[in-house]
């Protein structure tokens, strides 16, 4: 039996000791092959129609054509993006999200963190880091420029068709937690949550767990603070 195909990574980054120790932590890891790298948005989007990666690490800040514009170009048609970030309050990263990108993950990440997360979005999953979620969105809620006035909760026809167990799992999902800690919480199987979820995606009619995450906050249906269910540490 043949082994499976490893996840092919393209990293870009304007900053090439940066890129290069993406590269070691990635090129060390099973099943993970760095197909390229790419120094700004542009080659980014170059590099991934002729290389065809799993997946992108895009830095949001390079110059010219940033990392948000660069995720945009490459939405629906190429690799997913999993944004990688030095700031917790960085707008540039709900403009990625919005763009398209599956998730989010700070740059000073463990790099067992940072690899579990690139098979986690090669496998179709989104990665949401709490910290980032957490201080990101609740800054951007204190802003209403970059962010549209919350609509009433149930003033949206999507939102309003989550049941209160599906809102339970979306604000935990919000809060960074995985399927596994989200069963925990709420003392549920894991095939469960990951019911729930689908179901989730369909109503809010968007194609993963951080646009899901994105849209619930757009129209107020989400508080920026952590949420924990009754009786959760």
């Amino acid at each position: 039996m043949s082994a499976p195909r490893p996840v092919r990574v393209l990293i870009a980054d304007d900053d090439p000791l940066l890129r290069a120790g993406l590269a070691v932590v990635l090129e060390t890891a099973d099943g993970i092959e760095v197909a390229g790298q790419a120094e700004d948005g542009l080659r980014t989007v170059e590099l991934a129609r002729v290389l065809r990666p799993d997946v992108v690490l895009m830095d949001v800040r390079m110059p010219g054509c940033d990392g948000v514009e660069a995720t945009r170009r490459l939405a629906g048609v190429g690799p997913r993006v999993l944004v990688l970030t030095t700031f917790h309050h960085d707008a540039y990263v709900w403009g990625a999200l919005r763009a398209g990108a599956a998730g989010f993950l700070l740059k000073r990440a463990s790099p067992e963190r940072l690899i579990d997360a690139v098979h986690a979005v090669a496998a179709g999953e989104a990665v949401l880091d709490p910290a980032v979620t957490r201080d990101l969105l609740g800054h951007l809620l204190a802003a209403p420029a970059p962010v549209p006035a919350p609509e009433p909760v149930g003033a949206s026809g999507q939102l309003a068709a989550l049941t209160a167990r599906e809102r339970e799992v979306l604000r935990l999902a919000a809060d960074g937690r995985p399927n596994d800690e989200i069963a925990a919480l709420l003392h549920l199987a894991e095939s469960t949550v990951k019911t729930h979820v689908k179901r989730i995606l369909a109503k809010l009619g968007v194609h993963d767990r951080s646009q899901a995450v994105a849209a619930a906050y757009r129209h107020g249906l989400m508080d920026p603070h952590p949420y924990r269910p009754p009786g959760a540490p």
